[in-house]
């Protein structure tokens, strides 16, 4: 009686390979201006760059600050430049990148500098908060659910993606340069419920956008959508709320 052979592929045991990072620092206790310092450290392909950046702060210096939270791209926390684009740190793979090149990591632009990749958000949150992020129901508390068919509900399904990161807001143009300016994420906020069937506050939020700083100041570049980690079709949702202003209809 004859016996199988079977052949069994050798393990591949993933290496570790030095990869240099230049993170933009900045600590005001000791610096008039934001420099470059090199950090290199070894990594496998999988790992993230929110890995280096702990490994950094864990074995070469502890005074870098950047702020993380879930590591799993839904708190949105860990928003930073690598290589010139905003990413989340957590969700971007160094195989990803080209590390044959020094790997460039910063803060979010448009937003000020608190320390390190730390920005003060409140500027950013502070524009969510103007255009009503909240369901404003008609009529009294109902006794039952109230009921949506999947249609309506699909209706604003993309921009229920939205996870407050600052990626789109923080890649516009026109949010460099003009401070008023709402910015791509409140205008995602807001067609959140602009086009929920349940919602009864549209108007009011349509009349905050329809200001001078509002939806009329994007440009259409395209770069909030480019830079959105939630795939969300940010540029797609302003020219929707553009229309809904023209038409006067949602």
């Amino acid at each position: 009686m004859s016996t199988a052979v079977i052949d069994i592929p050798e393990t591949v045991v993933p290496v570790a390979t030095d990869v240099t990072f230049r993170i933009r620092r900045y600590r005001p206790e000791y610096d008039q201006e934001p420099h470059w310092e090199d950090y290199t450290v070894a990594l496998y392909p999988t790992d993230r760059v929110l890995t280096a950046l702990e490994k950094i702060k864990a074995e070469l210096d502890g005074s870098l600050t950047f702020r993380r939270s879930c590591g799993h791209g839904i708190c949105g926390s860990d928003a930073m430049r690598i290589n010139g684009r905003n990413r989340l740190a957590c969700k971007t793979l160094v195989k990803d990148l080209d590390i044959s090149k020094v790997i460039t990591v910063e803060a979010i632009k448009g937003l000020p500098l608190e320390k390190d990749l730390v920005v003060d958000m409140e500027p950013f949150f502070a524009a969510y908060r103007q255009v009503l992020p909240f369901l404003m129901p008609e009529g009294h508390e109902p006794t039952k659910e109230r009921i949506q068919s999947a249609e309506d509900r699909a209706r604003f399904d993309d921009t229920t993606k939205c996870i407050l990161c600052a990626c789109c807001t923080t890649s516009c143009p026109v949010f460099w340069t003009d401070e008023a300016y709402f910015g791509p994420a409140a205008i995602v906020a807001a067609h959140r419920f602009i086009f929920d069937s349940r919602d009864a506050g549209s108007e009011a939020r349509l009349e905050v956008l329809n200001e001078k700083e509002g939806v009329w100041r994007c440009r259409t570049t395209f770069n909030c959508t480019d830079a959105c980690p939630r795939g969300i079709e940010v540029t797609k949702a302003i020219q929707e709320v553009k229309r809904a202003l023209i038409f006067k209809r949602v």
